[in-house]
Parts: structure tokens; sequence; C-alpha cells
């Protein structure tokens, strides 16, 4: 059995987002207080939404819309927290969990929770991930201060704080997602647990290597755009952008994991979060089976933003979406 030990410091601190506790807390509040305190008549924090989806960009990029999703995030009785976010600096098949016993934020540790980490572990079916990429990977770390922020406005005192279980999810084929989703399932329907899905959506440009264009705003006639074509107009690109990332929505926000794995396929949309996004719907779609409530295990979108708005093939842009789900 691996002792889990040490701590994972806060490695992106002063570079994706601002070091200083005093600074970035004031910076959460300003982000979250943007957020209305109602969406689609539903008061925020919105009871059962134990699920959502936000992205890991800087945060002068995607924090505002990381916001809607913590703000609709119902903390109220959670006592652990998954975290799910795609591999970006080794290649990972499966998925793995961390050695450590702590994860830093400049507002202090979070605690990993050992005896779920174990469980998973015993399992037979997790890596261990390479501590030199559990530094380096954003995908997990850019949650970190949301997560500390929420917990501390949710709970009185530190003993009540949830614990964490971070888990990196590679590059795996439909199938395989769905066997992870149903591995997950019981921990996705305990009602003391809460999943964060980190995932950023399409990002387009030459240094992204995807440039796809849907001429005419015909998705099912996609092309490629070179540095040989003029600025389209029709649409604008980043017209075209939000129409491949609301294909990719749509199939999430419709809740059949094939369904999304198919769009993706079709698009190639570069949604980096993929495989997290998928196991967490074949989870949420093996909970769902017999379910009469339908605003329950489908996500909702609550927000879409880009870094930029892309308007010749030279641009490049990041998409962010953020979305909950009722448990």
């Amino acid at each position: 059995m691996t002792k889990l030990s040490g701590t994972r410091e806060a490695g992106k601190a002063d570079s994706w987002y601002e070091g200083d506790p005093d600074v970035l807390s004031s910076e959460l509040d300003s982000y979250l207080s943007d957020v209305p305190a109602s969406i689609n008549n539903k008061n925020l924090p919105i009871p059962g939404a134990k699920v959502i989806i936000a992205p890991h960009a800087g945060y002068s990029y995607s924090g505002p819309c990381a916001a809607w999703a913590y703000k609709c995030l119902d903390l109220s009785r959670a006592k652990r927290i998954f975290l799910l976010g795609p591999s970006h600096t080794y290649y990972l098949r499966g998925c793995a969990l961390t050695k450590y016993a702590r994860y830093a934020t400049p507002f202090g540790d979070l605690t990993i929770d050992e005896p779920i980490v174990q469980k998973l572990r015993e399992t037979g079916k997790f890596q261990d991930m390479p501590t030199h990429n559990e530094n380096a990977e954003h995908s997990l770390e850019m949650h970190l201060p949301y997560i500390h922020k929420r917990i501390t406005q949710t709970f009185p005192s530190e003993d009540q704080y949830p614990t964490l279980v971070p888990i990196l999810v590679g590059d795996n084929k439909g199938l395989e997602e769905k066997q992870f989703g149903t591995l997950l399932a019981p921990y996705l329907q305990d009602p003391d647990n809460v999943f964060v899905v980190s995932s950023d959506f399409c990002h387009w440009g030459d240094r992204f290597s995807y440039t796809a264009y849907a001429p005419g705003s015909d998705v099912s006639n996609l092309t490629s755009l070179t540095y040989r074509t003029r600025k389209p107009a029709d649409p604008p690109i980043h017209e075209s952008i939000k129409l491949l990332d609301q294909l990719a929505m749509d199939a999430i926000a419709g809740g059949h994991h094939d369904e999304f794995v198919d769009n993706l396929r079709k698009t190639k949309n570069t949604v980096c979060g993929r495989h997290p996004i998928g196991v967490t719907m074949a989870a949420l779609e093996e909970l769902a089976q017999g379910a009469s409530d339908p605003d329950k295990y489908r996500f909702e979108f609550v927000q879409y933003q880009r870094s930029s708005l892309v308007e010749v093939y030279s641009d490049s842009s990041v998409s962010y979406a953020s979305a909950y789900a009722i448990v």
C-alpha cells in the first residue's frame, strides 16, 4: 500500500494566478460577485448541484467563467471533493492517483482523502501520478484556490472542510471511459461527495494544429483554414468556433456519453478535458437509468467565453465553459 506523504506546492502561483492570498481572495470574490444570485429562477448555489465542469486556464482568462460553475456548486453536505483533470504533461492511458497527503494553495492546504485514494488504488485500475508531472499539472492546480475559497465560504471551521480526491484522467477510448464511469458512479451517487471536472473547450489556431472552419455555418462541411485563407466572414471565424463548441456542449447536455464521443470524432474539437468529461458523463448516465426526474444527472451549461474573438487565420483562442449537474 502506498502511504501518502508530503505536500504538492502551489506551482502556478504568481504565474497562472496571483500568489498573494489577499489579492487572490479579492480577485476570486470579485469574479464570484459578478455572477447573478440566481440562474433560470434557481438561487445559487443550486441545491443538489454536486457536479461541475469548469475551465483551468490562467485566471485572467478563465477565472470569470469558472466562477459561474463554482457559484452553482452545492457544497452543503460535502465531505470530500473529487477533482478530475486531463494530463497535459505526459501521455497517460487509464487514470492516475496522487501520492501526496496534501495539496497547497495560497490560502492553505487541502487534505487528500487517504482512505478513498487507497480504496481506489486497491481496485488495480489506477496508476500513480509521476511526481514531476503531477507538480506541473495545471488542470488540477487551477481549481484548488477556487475549491478552498468555496469551502471556507460554506463551512465555519477547518475541521469540517471536505477532503480532496485528485484523479488524472488519461487518453481513454469510449469503452474505457464507461468502465471508469461505472467504477466512480457509486462515489458520485454518495451524498457526501461532489465532483469538479476540469476542462477548457476549443483550442483554435495554428499553434494548436486546429483551424477547423464551418463555411456558411454548415458544420457538416468543415474545412481547415491555412495561411493562404483570406479573412472569412460567413461566418466570422469566432462564430464558427462557437458553433463547434455549441455542438460539443449540446452533446454533453444531452446526457448520452456515446453522442459526445461521436461529436468529437466528427469535429475533432480540441476539448482538452474530453476524457474527464467522458468518464463523468458515463457515471451520470449509469445513475440516470430509470430516473424519473429529467433535471437530474445531466449537465446544464451556464456560461461560455473565449480568450479572444478570432477573425483571421493568424489569431488564436481558447474557449471556456461552465456547467453543473444535479445528482
